[in-house]
């Protein structure tokens, strides 16, 4: 690299690094972002997208099977995996390029190498840009990798993570998943839809752990009339590998050890910062359980240093990450942005039926002292819903009762992960129950079953 010296240099090009640099480049800074592998990071190139790409094959396919339910007939319907996974990656390719051009568009350095902080303004490069390169500010933005847990650690044969879930080279007539977050929940999804026999195993009392209860118990519902066998309170003590295959020993919690043999494992049991090897303990950068403890604003506690993203703890997801970096770049900036609200970050998993939710849980709400409403609307009352012939499903909405702020609002069912995004407006802009009452919907959609969820909180629902 012909520069080696720049206001903002951030480690790592994913969602949360490339949208900090972008930002910064806005503002007027000399930025640098280091890659070691691919810009646009785990989502773009292994997770959010790739995966999308893959679920919208399936849900095609799920069409086809039932086209006579529309009135139309299709006869013969199967699928090669092969061309499945490779539109899948094309779709990554193609983003992955688009990040590219953006860095060149906006006259951001990309450095080609491993990153390692030697001090606060310093940071040495290995690889093909190897070199000591200088930056006021240093954003570290590595994200995360799979939380391989004794015992079931992954071989990327026949005990995959979502690395080799997202290629495979032919469809497994039986998987194992081990986890039931968004991530193990959408594999499953994905792999009973394209015809695997399918056994999701999940250690705690209930599915999709940080959803609704109510949400959570119908997603369940669902899941198993689609043919997916669920255990919950249960946990995988020991897996034995075969030739093609794997024997799981499964504690039911109920102390009854079962043994379940399946052609391939998927482990999807969370993920843990990247914050080794980067320097970070040398120079004193505070970390609580694998990941860097940071402000609102993306400051650690050693002047100069950042961290947005995965890397900076939980919610783990893209969009938290891109607004992270904006607000940490701005705040480098002294622009004053409002600080990270995590209350307010929604929540999408995109299996078959969709889930999304932001804010509160009923049962949390409580916990906390709230006296609350609530309001559901079904999916059968909605026209729309009806028309596509998606029924199945419920928008659920949370006010405190004495104030009538949206609390939560949770949904389950057809394209609610689109909708969401209604009720995160709603809460960042303080809107209560009487302005929502008010605003018109338009007709027909799906949105009119939010309208309708938080009239029936104030009972004054319509359509049920």
């Amino acid at each position: 690299m012909a520069e080696s010296n720049f206001d903002v240099l951030i480690v790592g090009g994913g969602p949360g690094g490339y949208v900090a640099a972008i930002r910064s480049a806005q503002l007027g800074f000399k930025t640098a972002v280091v890659e070691r592998a691919h810009l646009g990071g785990i989502c773009l190139n292994w997770g959010c997208i790739p995966t999308k790409a893959l679920l919208r094959s399936a849900e095609i396919y799920h069409y086809m099977q039932h086209a006579k339910d529309y009135g139309l007939s299709a006869s013969n319907v199967s699928f090669d995996a092969a061309a499945v996974v490779a539109r899948s990656r094309a779709v990554s390719k193609q983003l992955n390029n688009g990040v590219g051009f953006l860095m060149k568009k906006n006259k951001i350095a990309v450095i080609d190498g491993e990153a390692k902080i030697a001090k606060p303004g310093t940071v040495t490069v290995s690889g093909k840009d190897a070199g000591t390169y200088q930056a006021k500010h240093i954003i570290v933005a590595t994200g995360a990798r799979p939380r391989v847990l004794p015992g079931i650690e992954p071989d990327k044969k026949l005990v995959w993570t979502y690395f080799e879930a997202m290629v495979p080279e032919e469809m497994p007539k039986s998987l194992l998943v081990i986890g039931s977050g968004a991530i193990g929940i959408e594999f499953a999804s994905f792999y009973r839809t394209m015809g695997s026999e399918v056994t999701v195993v999940e250690v705690l009392p209930q599915i999709l752990p940080a959803e609704d209860e109510e949400v959570a118990a119908f997603a369940r519902k669902r899941f198993e009339k689609q043919g997916i066998k669920v255990m919950t309170g249960a946990k995988v003590t020991k897996l034995d590998k075969k030739s093609n295959s794997v024997v799981a020993t499964i504690d039911d919690g109920k102390g009854k050890p079962q043994t379940l043999e399946v052609e391939r494992v998927i482990s999807a049991v969370g993920v843990v910062g990247n914050i080794e090897n980067l320097g970070l303990e040398a120079i004193g950068v505070k970390t609580d359980r694998g990941t860097i403890v940071t402000d609102g604003y993306g400051k650690t506690n050693v002047a100069g240093i950042y961290a947005i993203g995965d890397v900076a703890g939980p919610p783990m997801l893209a969009h938290k990450a891109e607004h992270e970096g904006v607000i940490c770049v701005e705040a480098i900036k002294g622009l004053k942005p409002h600080a990270m609200e995590k209350s307010r970050i929604p929540g999408c998993t995109y299996c078959h039926p969709q889930i999304a939710s932001v804010g509160l849980t009923e049962k949390k709400a409580k916990e906390r002292g709230r006296e609350i409403r609530v309001g559901r609307f079904p999916f059968m009352g909605n026209g729309k819903a009806i028309a596509l012939g998606e029924t199945e499903g419920f928008v659920k909405t949370i006010f405190d009762k004495k104030t009538g702020e949206l609390l939560g609002a949770h949904m389950i069912g057809a394209e609610v992960t689109e909708l969401i995004q209604g009720f995160v407006i709603a809460m960042n802009c303080e809107t209560t129950e009487e302005e929502l009452i008010h605003a018109v919907f338009p007709h027909p959609t799906l949105s009119e079953m939010m309208h309708e969820s938080v009239m029936d909180a104030y009972g004054r629902v319509v359509h049920v």
